[in-house]
């Protein structure tokens, strides 16, 4: 099968069934050849004639697709496709969602490069934050005027008047992201979900990897959202006093919310808040309370319990993470980086009472931190752009500011990727008060990168 050619976009359109016994005929490895030599942007399955279909058959096509996208580094993803179709998508894939999603055809053409000079306005609701502002971003990069929708109310409201928007972009995902670990939310706390019977299985299922990469970058509260357990043994109960305990060595605090000792012994709860854990009744309790919020967070933060020596395999990614940071910027404010200066030393910021920051996580193949502090009127404009209008609020311009840098780890781990290096993510941690991040990375040497987006100066700090 031979891919249909509009523009630089290809989109192969099967028919009929995808059962994984039939599907294999539909894609040759002349097929493959063919499009290796196309002059396209963007390479896409069409599900408009698809009557059924299961993962089987879908993988003959996304094997195809990630095969042509490490290869000739376009856009690959699926399009034409209904609510039903979508779930379906979503329920295979889940976490390992690697690939876009667009509703339609006419939907996709507006993530291609190829049609950048053609501007139209765009109605865009995703009830994911970071993939609503990277789709944002992109739109905006392709010189589109999206119209973002803050909330599902937002967006159905909008969406009455289809007249106004040249397409209404819902149920779409841009496959460089969606890793799900855990929920950042205002007051940089990271909530973890558990649910029904806690037993060793904890231990294996709770990614203590991640964990312990947040608190390196220096988150220092996590809220266990527990309304769902039923009731916890002997080995849960050791596993989470561990943890507990271990966050104390970083000032760090864990929280449980909703959890209940109706068939769980009384004893537990008491070894749990020995070993420093606190319990709300709601979440409101805590995140309503903006004093309780900066309290729990870890007021007076503590560096890292070691300091980590740079290794060369990080300096040699330092281009890709260079590389995923200014071209985002770049984007965000249509000025050219220039770079005055690159040097290994602690982290060294001026002029810190007219700055944010705000730092995160990887690790895989790779590990380290990145740590970037933006001129106070740079996290504006990205507040502007994610949220659609100018706000003096510093509360929102932080939350706006994390997500903008979770978009700048999505593509640095996508460009990791293209070199089958594997990393994963944490969620940002933003700081409102320069001093708060010096405490957290003090003593820490690391590439400095000292940038300037016209006239402004941007700092960018690589370390472990």
């Amino acid at each position: 099968m031979k891919p249909a050619v509009k523009g630089r976009v290809a989109v192969f359109h099967p028919q009929g069934f995808l059962d994984g016994n039939n599907a294999p005929s539909y894609v040759t490895i002349d097929d493959i050849k063919a499009i290796e030599h196309m002059n396209i942007d963007m390479l896409l399955v069409s599900l408009k004639k698809v009557i059924f279909f299961n993962k089987n058959g879908l993988d003959v096509f996304i094997k195809t697709l990630l095969t042509i996208r490490s290869q000739k580094h376009i856009s690959v993803g699926l399009c034409d496709y209904d609510h039903v179709k979508f779930t379906t998508i979503i329920s295979f894939y889940k976490n390992a969602l690697n690939f876009s999603l667009f509703r339609t055809e006419k939907i996709a053409e507006l993530f291609a490069p190829s049609n950048k000079s053609d501007s139209r306005t765009v109605l865009l609701y995703n009830e994911d934050p970071s993939q609503r502002s990277a789709m944002a971003i992109e739109l905006f990069d392709y010189g589109h005027n999206p119209v973002i929708a803050q909330s599902k109310k937002e967006f159905d409201e909008k969406k009455q008047h289809p007249d106004l928007y040249y397409a209404i972009i819902e149920e779409s995902y841009l496959g460089i992201f969606g890793q799900k670990i855990a929920t950042r939310v205002t007051g940089n706390a990271v909530i973890y979900t558990i649910a029904n019977f806690l037993d060793a299985e904890i231990g294996n299922t709770f990614n203590i990897t991640y964990h312990n990469n947040s608190l390196n970058v220096g988150f220092r509260l996590f809220i266990f959202d527990a309304h769902k357990v039923v009731s916890m043994n002997v080995h849960a109960l050791n596993f989470l006093t561990k943890l507990a305990s271990s966050a104390a060595e970083y000032n760090a605090t864990i929280c449980f919310v909703g959890l209940t000792f109706e068939k769980t012994p009384e004893s537990f709860k008491h070894d749990l808040e020995d070993a420093g854990t606190l319990f709300f009744n709601t979440m409101d309790d805590i995140l309503n309370n903006k004093q309780l919020l900066q309290d729990l967070g870890g007021s007076s933060p503590s560096a890292t319990k070691t300091n980590r020596a740079l290794t060369k395999a990080l300096i040699n990614e330092l281009p890709n993470f260079i590389d995923a940071t200014v071209s985002t910027i770049a984007m965000m404010t249509n000025a050219k980086a220039v770079k005055n200066g690159l040097n290994i030393q602690t982290l060294a910021v001026k002029e810190s009472k007219n700055q944010f920051a705000s730092s995160i996580g990887f690790y895989g193949d790779v590990d380290g931190i990145i740590i970037l502090v933006f001129p106070k009127n740079i996290a504006k404009k990205a507040c502007e752009l994610l949220i659609g209008e100018e706000t003096e609020d510093e509360e929102a311009i932080l939350d706006s500011l994390a997500e903008f840098v979770n978009i700048i780890g999505g593509r640095a781990k996508a460009l990791l990727g293209e070199k089958k290096q594997h990393v994963d993510i944490t969620l940002p941690r933003t700081y409102g008060d320069i001093d708060a991040l010096m405490q957290i990375v003090q003593n820490k040497k690391g590439v400095q990168v000292d940038l300037s987006f016209e006239g402004s100066n941007f700092t960018f700090f690589l370390t472990r």
